[in-house]
């Protein structure tokens, strides 16, 4: 008879009876309700023993031996029985009824009022309460929901079952299946396809119930235990018979609850891998953008290529404004937001007992930080250059035009000389022609050597633009090389006519020394002015006060000769008057014209006005320079006020965001508080950045590129705040996640603030992280007996990345690793096994009958092809799916 048992498992400590259960020997049976009983019972013990090929017609006649009755124990309890005796007599039945009653109780019954003799002489009562009796312990004694009594247990499962149901409200065991719609309910919940519930009406209840009975007994394989008119016409129909009945639905339908359940653990899984694969997606596409532009921006930093003209560096200058102000804070948030993701993403991944994010390669948080470093380094090298070439660019114009200034004097100077020292006039000239021309010549010779300065002055000129990387560096140094070449020329030239002119110097008179005085003094004035009014003209670029002030000496030194040079000048002047007077005196006619220079005394008179002229507006230009610079020193002071009071501040703010994230104060959620208000109020503090953005930007523009009275530049600043707003940020997501493993550990906030005590206790830096052998001994402290070997595998567990140090998170994550509950690759894979009905593969209408419609689909599109002999065409590996999911090796 074993080939018949099942495995239907026991609880022997469970007492499965109370005592409105138990059976009253003096109560007498309604004549309707034994009825009912005697038709339930029976059929109800004819479905198990029809597993063994046998069956009984009366139960009060064919259990009295007590063959039949183990016989239906064996195979309800899947257990042997000891062997029966053989024999027929009266003490060989008792003994037989004896033996089924002593392992009812051997499974913790409690058996009231009822004994062999009286099952053996076919009492009806006691035979129908022996057989609920064995139906309450093992046909509805395990059916609890929700850790109620069986009875309770079975009820509540039909009122879930039914709710949705029109015209069912299932109470008890008795009035409230009349109707027969409670039991179609129960059948069309599980198989639709076998009852129209719609067609169904109230007021047909011996139809209903018939309906229920026939299809219960030809598709459920529920046989039928019950008589419709019966039920129906039975003011209260047999509670005993309807829960037995009832509980045969829930066996037949316990597979299925088996399946729902299993549904729904598969469907959570799949929920969170979808999650997870979600914000690993978008985890790469935000890194892949931001790595995209940090690789696009590098290169345009990196492009030192000089513009010629001072209007397009400075246009650059604006460019890399624009970039710093517009283009780069959103990347900045970018990038904080990438690492807070990546933290949060492996933070779910371990709660939910995954295996940690790799991301693709090149697109590590430490690739993104590698490439942030490089951008930041090129755009500090990058301001630097811009300035510099601003700088040189300004030099250069300054330069350019002081070269081109001299050259033009220089060359105004020279025109026509060549031709006049070529000249042979002292050929065909009188005595007093040639000493006029002797005369003139010295003079000339006097004046060329007073111009040797201005010609060195235009060398050295074109040699630093040559050296400062002038564009127009070929156009200087030809024009600089004719001037050169014209000057050796003219010294050849001058030597020459001196030569020619000393070779008939005997031949002539001593001419006028008066005019000669004249011309001698006339040309180191007249030189004089020139420089003068050149110094006058000169343009020039002063970068503070002191430089300024410094001119404005050097003018009032150069004021302060005028008086002595106005006496030269009316000296000068004089030999000409003694000349005109001489003439007078001796009637000697003049020509008008000195024969020993060019000078005229107009000449003298005319610069000399000249010089006076522009003497005040030089005084103008200075004072316009110093109230520039006096302006400039303003927006130094301004600038500087401000950073000495916001670099400071953001100072102040790391450090106190240091210490919320360090120390303990309150809960995790009044640390988050204290946090989103230290942010918001750094949020509100952005208006002062940007006004010294606007001060700095006001200083570049008027080209101050130092400030004396403040260590913080602009850069400082900026890197600064950044810094501040990651730091918030970053801090916020560690508390986040803080609240986010405590809430799925089921950590208490005690404990909590029991592992930020212990944890601050070894943070010696207070830095929020802890070293090596602060770890170990923070262990120790905690009653952790460590070994070498056992220390090195909790390290790689706190710290997989190598890093050196230990963080707080890490921390409660180790502390709460061993307690967590969370589902395994195991438990998903017995999931999956019961929707495929204990095969080793599933198909894709199970997947998509048992499964909501995204996720069967999710599971279809990743699950790979059954490749055993045993399966169908299109059938699919969920076992490896199972563990894939946790990361480990196919099973």
């Amino acid at each position: 008879r074993s080939q018949y048992t099942t495995s239907y498992m026991m609880n022997e400590e469970h007492q499965y009876m109370t005592p409105e259960d138990e059976w009253d020997r003096d109560l007498l049976l309604d004549p309707a309700w034994e009825k009912q009983q005697r038709k339930t019972f029976t059929a109800w013990c004819n479905s198990h023993l029809r597993k063994a090929g046998t069956q009984i017609e009366n139960i009060e006649d064919d259990f009295r031996n007590g063959l039949k009755l183990m016989l239906l124990l064996e195979v309800i309890s899947g257990e042997r029985l000891p062997k029966p005796d053989k024999g027929k007599m009266r003490f060989h039945k008792i003994a037989n009824v004896n033996k089924a009653l002593d392992f009812i109780c051997s499974k913790g019954v409690k058996l009231v009022s009822i004994g062999a003799e009286e099952i053996v002489d076919g009492n009806t009562k006691m035979t129908l309460g022996m057989i609920w009796t064995i139906i309450l312990r093992f046909a509805i004694q395990d059916i609890s929901v929700e850790e109620t009594s069986a009875k309770e247990g079975l009820l509540l499962w039909c009122q879930r079952k039914t709710a949705p149901y029109r015209n069912v409200n299932v109470q008890n065991f008795h009035i409230s299946w009349k109707d027969g719609l409670a039991l179609c309910a129960l059948i069309h919940r599980h198989r639709p396809d076998l009852i129209d519930y719609s067609k169904l009406k109230k007021d047909d209840p011996i139809g209903n119930l018939n309906t229920a009975f026939e299809v219960a007994e030809k598709y459920l394989d529920i046989p039928k235990m019950l008589d419709a008119e019966d039920i129906v016409n039975t003011p209260k129909p047999d509670e005993k018979a309807i829960m037995t009945y009832v509980s045969c639905f829930y066996h037949a339908f316990a597979g299925a609850e088996q399946a729902e359940t299993a549904a729904n653990r598969i469907c959570k899984v799949l929920a969170v891998n979808q999650e997870n694969e979600k914000l690993m997606e978008e985890y790469e596409k935000l890194a892949s953008e931001l790595l995209e532009w940090i690789r696009k921006t590098i290169p345009w930093l990196e492009n030192r290529t000089a513009e010629h003209h001072m209007r397009a560096m400075q246009q650059k200058l604006e460019d890399f404004r624009d970039y710093r102000r517009v283009h780069k804070p959103p990347r900045v948030q970018e990038k904080c937001q990438l690492e807070i993701n990546f933290n949060t993403l492996q933070t779910k991944l371990r709660l939910s007992n995954r295996p940690a994010f790799m991301p693709s390669e090149g697109k590590m948080v430490s690739d993104i930080a590698n490439a942030w470093k490089g951008l930041e380094q090129v755009e500090k090298g990058y301001e630097e250059w811009l300035l510099t070439e601003i700088r040189r660019l300004e030099r250069l114009d300054h330069l350019a035009e002081k070269f081109k200034q001299k050259c033009s004097l220089h060359q105004s100077w020279t025109s026509g000389k060549e031709e006049l020292l070529s000249m042979k006039d002292y050929e065909s000239a009188s005595l007093m022609e040639i000493r006029a021309l002797m005369r003139k010549h010295e003079a000339f010779e006097s004046d060329l050597a007073a111009h040797q300065d201005r010609v060195e002055q235009i060398a050295a000129i074109a040699q630093e633009l040559n050296e400062l990387d002038y564009h127009d560096a070929s156009s200087v140094n030809t024009r600089c090389q004719g001037i050169c070449d014209q000057w050796d020329n003219l010294g050849t030239l001058t030597q020459k006519r001196r030569d020619s002119l000393e070779r008939v110097e005997k031949l002539w008179e001593t001419i006028d020394q008066l005019y000669l005085e004249f011309a001698k003094r006339a040309a180191p004035f007249n030189n004089w002015m020139d420089g003068a009014m050149e110094d006058l003209q000169d343009m020039f670029i002063v970068h503070s006060t002191e430089e300024i002030h410094s001119l404005i000496t050097a003018h009032d030194q150069f004021k302060a000769t005028l008086p002595e040079a106005d006496k030269e000048r009316m000296a000068t002047m004089g030999i000409q008057s003694e000349i005109v007077k001489i003439a007078q005196t001796y009637g000697i006619k003049l020509s008008g014209v000195n024969p020993y220079t060019n000078l005229s005394p107009q000449d003298i008179t005319n610069k000399w006005e000249t010089v006076k002229h522009l003497v005040p507006l030089r005084d103008q230009m200075l004072q316009e320079e110093v109230a520039r610079q006096q302006a400039n020193e303003r927006l130094r002071r301004q600038f500087a006020a401000q950073a000495n009071i916001i670099g400071p501040w953001i100072q102040t703010k790391m450090e106190e965001i240091g210490h919320v994230s360090v120390d303990i104060a309150g809960s995790l959620e009044e640390q988050m508080n204290s946090l989103k208000q230290y942010e918001q109020n750094i949020i509100n503090y952005k208006c002062n950045i940007d006004k010294l953005e606007g001060d700095h930007q006001l200083s570049q523009e008027s080209l101050i590129f130092d400030n004396k009275h403040t260590n913080y530049t602009m850069e400082h600043i900026r890197v600064g705040w950044e810094q501040l707003l990651t730091t918030i940020a970053r801090t916020i997501n560690e508390v986040e996640n803080q609240i986010l493993t405590r809430d799925a550990k089921g950590i208490s906030q005690e404990q909590l603030n029991e592992f930020r005590a212990s944890f601050n206790h070894f943070d010696r830096k207070r830095n929020g992280m802890m070293d090596p052998d602060d770890f170990r001994a923070c262990l120790i402290s905690m009653g952790y007996d460590l070994g070498e070997v056992e220390f090195a595998r909790i390290m790689t567990l706190v710290d997989s990345n190598n890093t050196g140090v230990v963080t707080f998170q890490a921390f409660i994550d180790f502390m709460t690793r061993e307690t967590a509950e969370t589902d395994t690759a195991d438990q998903v894979m017995a999931s999956f096994k019961i929707l495929a009905s204990d095969k080793s593969y599933i198909t894709v209408d199970e997947l998509r009958r048992e499964l909501p419609p995204e996720q069967a689909e999710y599971c279809i599109s990743r699950m790979t092809r059954y490749i055993g002999a045993d399966g169908p065409a299109g059938a699919l590996d969920y076992i490896s799916f199972s563990s894939a999911l946790y990361g480990e090796s196919d099973l």
